[in-house]
């Protein structure tokens, strides 16, 4: 198989599909003035061929921060896309459609992978995509949108997740995902006073949970929000951490970006040496992959500040692309498997 990456920093979609011929998927990153129109335009340029979208930025070897990328694989791929609707509310209602279009494309665990585009409650959405996917073991990559829409073959929805399942014809798929912070110290805390729909974390310990972490990191209430990029809070899943990154300061809670439970059990995190760990990454995929067909990733928004803020970005694509043809977005949450994850980047291997 083969990935495609095309890309208009002014916007235009005919100049971002320039090239593009016989796509068996396409994946559509498009700014919020153009989103729709986009979206119409594309279906009409490829009618009938499975596409997913949404608001975001995309990034080969460079990023494109608000006009239009076009990511499209091909010569080698079955695919097919769908939207679960109601996403906030009952996703499972709309569950037979991913099953009839996991069945179609007749895909297994080491050749198959799932790719997911969301406007929000990803918890929710992910435990109802995965409660498909795990019949075939069948591994999941993506992330959320801006500006709560999404597409699906032409079509833009709101409160919904997009997907497409795609099995590589031609060899195998694996998921990774990479986290770039360890513990700090060792800071434990239980979660309580919290709010689940509204994602708050009222306390930690007993004690506000603002007051807590500014006495930890010795910060400011105004420096809340840019700490968070180097110390976010990580949820222990097992021998896995979750990580849970600030979204806002409400009163003497935080507000974050997933969902947080009372008893639930948090660390603080502290920035590890990233550059090494990309490194690593990498490396791991060589000795899994010998023969690389493509990359597809998804990174963090914040993971995409604290790059750029430290001047690695345009360094961590050359060491991406390294690996081959490596493409991907800029999301507000990374999906994989049935995780929800922030400041985290996922991706998938194509052989």
């Amino acid at each position: 198989m083969k990935q495609f990456f095309g890309m208009s920093q002014s916007g235009s979609l005919q100049e971002a599909v320039h090239g593009l011929n016989n796509p068996q998927l396409i994946m559509l990153l498009s700014n919020s003035d153009q989103f729709e129109a986009h979206v119409k335009k594309l279906e009409a340029l490829y009618p009938g061929v499975p596409s997913i979208g949404c608001i975001g930025m995309s990034y080969d070897n460079r990023v494109v921060e608000k006009g239009v990328g076009i990511i499209a694989f091909y010569d080698g791929v079955t695919a097919a896309a769908n939207v679960l609707e109601e996403a906030s509310t009952m996703p499972v209602k709309y569950i037979k459609r991913l099953e009839q279009d996991v069945a179609n494309v007749n895909g297994k665990q080491t050749d198959t992978i799932c790719i997911d585009f969301c406007s929000g409650n990803d918890a929710c959405v992910l435990t109802t995509i995965h409660s498909v996917l795990k019949r075939r073991n069948i591994s999941l990559v993506g992330g959320t949108g801006d500006a709560g829409k999404i597409s699906a073959n032409g079509k833009v929805y709101e409160d919904a997740v997009a997907y497409a399942v795609v099995r590589n014809n031609h060899g195998k798929v694996k998921a990774y995902k990479e986290n770039i912070y360890r513990q700090k110290e060792n800071y434990r805390f239980i979660a309580s006073d919290t709010n689940k729909s509204e994602y708050k974390l009222g306390e930690l310990n007993g004690k506000p949970a603002k007051l807590v972490y500014q006495h930890i990191l010795h910060v400011t209430e105004e420096e809340i929000l840019t700490q968070t990029f180097k110390n976010p809070f990580g949820k222990l899943n097992g021998n896995d951490t979750c990580i849970i990154s600030i979204k806002e300061v409400s009163g003497n809670a935080l507000t974050c970006f997933r969902q947080v439970n009372d008893s639930d059990v948090l660390i603080l995190l502290e920035l590890g040496d990233y550059k090494n760990i990309v490194k690593n990454t990498v490396q791991k995929i060589r000795r899994d992959f010998p023969n690389i067909s493509c990359v597809f990733s998804v990174n963090c928004l914040f993971r995409y500040l604290l790059f750029t803020e430290n001047h690695y970005m345009q360094d961590y694509l050359e060491e991406m692309g390294n690996l081959g043809n490596h493409a991907g977005f800029v999301g507000y949450g990374e999906h994989y498997n049935n995780q929800f994850v922030n400041q985290s980047m996922t991706c998938v291997v194509f052989e």
